[in-house]
Formats: structure tokens, C-alpha cells, sequence
């Protein structure tokens, strides 16, 4: 990973009243790209080969500046132009797996949050100590597939929108579905409601829902994912039916729709973010800013979290407006226009370079 002190030293050239706020052409970037422009930062987007000519369709979402680059070697190699322009990366979902984890780390531009989760967030194995060292629940876990004996979720390591999960009953069933030159982990599947809980920790803030570390957690929205073809396969029949036509199950997410929980729910979601967090710190020094933790939600009103995704999540994207939540601490905004305050409020206060790596 970059050396912070090199970070450090790149930002000491920048000037504080020009910053500009970059991402990658995908994913969350029109809500990252709105937030920050709300709060008066420039904006400037990145892309390989993405199609940015629908920006032009949301004039309030589209960046001050577009950079194509023919490949991620010449975006590394051109950083200079960057740092001229005084960015700052927003990291989320797609700009970290279509780069990858460890060359992400490495670039060296400055980022907002620390690199160091990445590593946690993109090895299932590392995640699950992780999460279960802190205290929360997770789904089982089964080490060797030849003990599956009841309905089991299958994983591939990394973010991929759900592409290439599976569901399997038995040993027979993984071995028809699995791709063995992928890392993979094995969970029981739970039944119950999934639930998306997008968080956002600010380290310096003093009031709110105070954490044992310092800083406050504040709930921004929940949302629930459409995803293709799992969600229409019942029309079909069972899945063993399904795939006699030729379907295989899918959880390729497609879309995202935004949802409350029950209030009695909220007291247990922010202990398990609490968590989370305090435990960040005494692995690899710290969470700040959005993540999401995944969870399901069983009739015995149980939370179990099978993942987190410790960046802005694609989740976010049904309020760009507000949330029923975020409209009880920040009227009308959203995610992206969180990470804009928390930057132009550590401007304020000197604490820009401990927020960035």
C-alpha cells in the first residue's frame, strides 16, 4: 500500500481551496459526483471504457471533467495530472474490483478512508475474523463442501454484484455449479429478509451516536436489491425445475429499492455497527466514512451479517435526495453528499490528511 507519509507529502502541495473530488465513471458516481458539487467541490470523472454520454441526461450529476484513459497502466502512470488538479479519490464498489484491491492500494493518489480495509473487505476469510471477532453474527460457515447437507450460499471472493453466487442443497449440487479456480467460502443459507444497511462513521464528530472509539455512527438509508434471474425463478417452479429449462440461478444485481425497518430493529443495527467499528481499529487501524453492512433478518427478529462493504454501495443510489433516516440528521442528503460535508468540514478544522491515505 502507498506509504501514508507519501500521501501526506502529496497533499501538503495541494491547495486546500481548490480540491477536487474524482471517481470512476460507474457504480455511485452520479450521486458521489451531485453530493460533492452541492457542496461546492469540483468534480472530475475517470474512466477506461465506459459510456459517459449519459451525464448529459443529469446536468445536476455530471462532472466538471472527464479523463479517459486507454487502460489502468496509463492511468497510473499519468498521476501527476491529478495531483495538479489537487484530487482526492472517492473509492466505491466498482472502481475497487474493476482495478483491484491491491493495485487500488497502491495508487498514488490520495484517498478518502483507509486503504488498509480493503484487503479485509475483498478475502471472505479475513472479513469473517473480522465480523466475528467483534461480536456480530454471521452465517455458518462450512470448511469442507463434502459435509453440505442443507441449503448452502456460495461466494467468490471480491465485489462482483452478486454475479456468480450460487445457492446449493448438496455436495453434488456445488460440485455442478462451482468454479474451482475462484477463492469461494461456503455459508448456511438463511431464511429470513435481506436488509442493506448503509452506515457512515465520522471520527471527529462529537454529538450523535457515540462510539467507544470516539466519532459517531449515523444510519443514512436501508435498501433491499432486485436481483435477476433469482427473484422470477419461483414462476418456474423449484430451482431443480428451472435449471430443466435451462436457468440457473442468478444473484446479479440489477437494481435497488429503498426500505425502513421496523424501529425496534434500529437499537440492535447500530450495536452491530459499533462493532464493526471498534474492532476496525484494533485490526488495521480504523473504518471511516460509508459502509454497509448486509444482512438477514430472521422471524425471530435476528440480525446475521454475511458481508460488508466498507465503501459507499450502489444501495445508496435511491437517495439522492434523502432518506427517511438521513432526513432526521441531514435534510435531503445523501450519501455522496455526506462525504462532501465530512471533507469540507475536515478542511475546515485541519483534519483533511487523517481522513485520506
Amino acid at each position: 500500500m502507498v506509504p501514508k507519509n507519501k500521501i501526506d507529502a502529496i497533499l501538503s502541495g495541494y491547495d486546500p481551496e481548490d480540491i477536487t473530488l474524482a471517481t470512476m465513471c460507474s457504480h455511485s458516481s452520479l450521486q458521489i459526483f451531485h453530493g460533492a458539487r452541492k457542496l461546492g467541490f469540483k468534480t472530475l470523472g475517470l474512466t477506461i471504457s465506459h459510456d459517459t454520454r449519459y451525464y448529459d441526461a443529469f446536468p445536476l450529476a455530471k462532472p466538471d471533467e472527464i479523463i479517459r484513459y486507454k487502460n489502468f497502466e496509463e492511468m497510473e502512470s499519468k498521476v501527476d495530472e491529478l495531483h495538479e488538479k489537487n484530487v482526492v479519490l472517492i473509492p466505491h464498489g466498482s472502481f475497487v474490483e474493476y482495478m483491484g484491491p491491491e493495485r487500488f492500494a497502491d495508487y498514488e493518489v490520495p484517498s478518502y478512508g483507509n486503504r488498509a480495509v480493503l484487503g479485509w473487505e475483498s478475502d471472505r476469510g479475513m472479513q469473517r475474523e473480522w465480523i466475528t471477532s467483534s461480536g456480530v453474527t454471521m452465517p455458518r460457515l462450512f470448511t469442507d463442501p463434502r459435509e453440505i447437507n442443507e441449503p448452502v450460499m456460495v461466494k467468490y471472493h471480491g465485489a462482483k454484484g452478486g454475479r456468480g453466487f450460487f445457492i446449493a442443497k448438496d455436495y453434488p449440487d456445488f460440485k455442478m455449479s462451482i468454479d474451482n479456480t475462484q477463492p469461494y467460502t461456503i455459508q448456511e443459507y438463511c431464511l429470513g429478509t435481506r436488509y442493506y444497511l448503509h452506515f457512515f462513521y465520522a471520527p471527529n464528530k462529537t454529538d450523535g451516536y457515540r462510539i467507544k472509539h470516539g466519532g459517531s455512527i449515523e444510519l443514512l438509508s436501508i435498501d433491499r436489491r432486485d436481483e435477476t434471474n433469482i427473484d422470477e425463478l419461483y414462476k418456474l417452479g423449484s430451482i431443480e425445475d428451472a435449471r430443466r429449462y435451462g436457468f440457473n440461478p442468478s444473484f446479479v444485481v440489477t437494481g435497488n429499492v429503498p426500505v425502513v425497518i421496523r424501529e425496534s430493529l434500529l437499537p440492535k443495527a447500530f450495536e452491530m455497527a459499533e462493532k464493526v467499528v471498534n474492532r476496525s481499529y484494533e485490526l488495521f487501524g480504523g473504518m471511516w466514512g460509508p459502509f454497509c453492512l448486509e444482512t438477514v433478518v430472521t422471524d425471530k427478529l435476528e440480525f446475521k451479517v454475511f458481508e460488508i462493504s466498507t465503501r459507499i454501495v450502489a444501495g445508496s443510489n435511491p437517495f439522492i435526495s434523502g432518506s427517511p433516516y438521513a432526513d432526521l440528521i441531514y435534510p435531503g442528503l445523501s450519501t455522496g453528499g455526506r462525504i462532501a460535508l465530512e471533507l469540507k468540514n475536515a478542511l475546515k478544522d485541519d483534519t483533511f490528511k487523517d481522513l485520506m491515505t
